[in-house]
């Protein structure tokens, strides 16, 4: 509602309330005609109501303290109820969810420690905690998800920000390979790498963990230290076949 309304009503309202005070004395006295004031005192009767519904409308409190992210109507505007006046955001916490290799579920508890990096502030980390692990596993990725509540008091990180995130989960010995040696069965989600076993192509079913730039994290039995993995050619490949190797 438009403010210089509800002004423009707050006026006419004192005057009216103040005639019809005025005017209520002469009737009590004889001096003033019942037809005056029964006009007087409807003509209060709706200012008031017009007041009243001005006040509740004119200004909107908001129920919480935070940042304006999206505004529908200007001062003065007609609110049409088809959308809300404004959008406001509590920013002071931040809650970002995160995808995890299903291989460290049993590892990640409720309440652990975490680092978030954005890559804006280059260098810069900002401290969060596990707040809540979702309980199923996405089928075709074999991630998790994990919600992280990241304190923003001093407002640095905006909602919709792209963050990395680091979780210290100590050492392990792990065999990463390029990403592109890793082929995909079609039809299924199963993956495979191909070995170089005596000259002949050797096809070894793996599966994924962690992802480290242009490498990833592969885990089977079959492999070990020092075994010849095939990253050139290899969808051309079935298993058994003789390999011809070019230097």
């Amino acid at each position: 509602m438009d403010q210089n309304q509800l002004n423009t009503t707050k006026i006419n309202f004192a005057a009216v309330k103040l005639e019809l005070e005025r005017v209520s004395k002469l009737k009590e006295s004889g001096s003033a005609a019942q037809q005056a004031y029964d006009k007087l005192k409807a003509q209060y009767d709706q200012l008031q109501q017009t007041l009243s519904f001005l006040e509740a409308n004119t200004f909107v409190k908001a129920p919480f303290s935070g940042v304006i992210s999206a505004k529908n109507y200007e001062s003065g505007e007609m609110y049409a109820g088809q959308m809300p006046i404004l959008t406001l955001m509590q920013i002071n916490t931040l809650k970002s969810v995160i995808n995890v290799p299903e291989s460290y579920f049993p590892y990640i508890k409720s309440g652990m420690q975490i680092s978030v990096q954005s890559d804006i502030y280059s260098g810069r980390t900002f401290p969060a905690t596990i707040k809540t692990i979702y309980p199923t596993v996405e089928p075709n990725s074999h991630n998790f998800q994990v919600e992280l509540k990241i304190p923003n008091s001093s407002l640095l990180l905006r909602p919709g920000m792209f963050v990395r995130s680091t979780l210290e989960l100590g050492k392990v010995k792990a065999i990463t390979v390029p990403s592109q040696a890793v082929l995909k069965l079609q039809g299924s989600n199963e993956r495979y790498i191909f070995i170089n076993n005596n000259g002949i192509a050797k096809n070894v079913t793996v599966k994924l963990g962690q992802r480290f730039d242009d490498k990833i994290e592969i885990i089977s039995d079959e492999i070990k230290e020092g075994d010849e993995i095939i990253i050139v050619g290899q969808a051309r490949l079935s298993d058994g076949m003789k390999l011809e190797i070019l230097k």
